[in-house]
């Protein structure tokens, strides 16, 4: 299996909708088994091809019940609010509270192409759709109030640089 590096903020790759996924399952396993690795490697909960560099709709993700995979995923359904500082591997060492909906519905395919469906509230909901966010071109900097995602901006080209004071 293989680590892939995490391509981060910037990168043109994150901002593209990733294309829906016709490959055979043997390939999408391979795949599957190494963005697991680099997943848990990094370590997150959740990590869409796209953050490797890989522009197809798929990603991983292990909440704490064991790993699973979603194949052309789309949210179907969501309710309630939930604002958590959520963060991303993409955006690394930041966290920012975000509002979204505090349950999420999914529907897509395994490996295989059977069809799957997961479903939760509070963390998993908010995977379903970080996850399907990365899928579209969205980084959860989108999801920011103006004025946050301003700041939030200021403070990733500091870190970049490494420009921001240690008290």
């Amino acid at each position: 299996m293989a680590i892939y590096p995490i391509r981060t903020f910037g990168d043109p790759v994150l901002r593209a909708k990733a294309a829906n996924v016709a490959d055979a399952p043997s390939s999408l396993q391979r795949l599957v088994d190494d963005m697991l690795e680099t997943m848990y490697e990094a370590p997150g909960v959740g990590l869409a091809a796209p953050q490797i560099g890989i522009s197809k709709r798929i990603f991983v993700a292990d909440v704490g019940d064991g790993p699973f995979a979603m194949v052309n995923p789309e949210i179907v359904e969501v309710s309630g609010s939930w604002t958590f500082d959520e963060g991303c591997l993409s955006v690394p060492g930041h966290f920012w509270p975000i509002k979204r909906p505090g349950y999420a519905k999914a529907r897509g395919t395994n490996v295989q192409g059977d069809p799957v469906e997961y479903e939760g509230e509070e963390l998993m909901g908010r995977v379903l759709q970080h996850e399907i966010d990365h899928l579209n071109g969205m980084l959860l900097l989108e999801r920011l109030p103006r004025r946050t995602k301003k700041q939030a901006l200021k403070e990733i080209r500091e870190s970049s640089l490494g420009l921001i004071d240690h008290p």
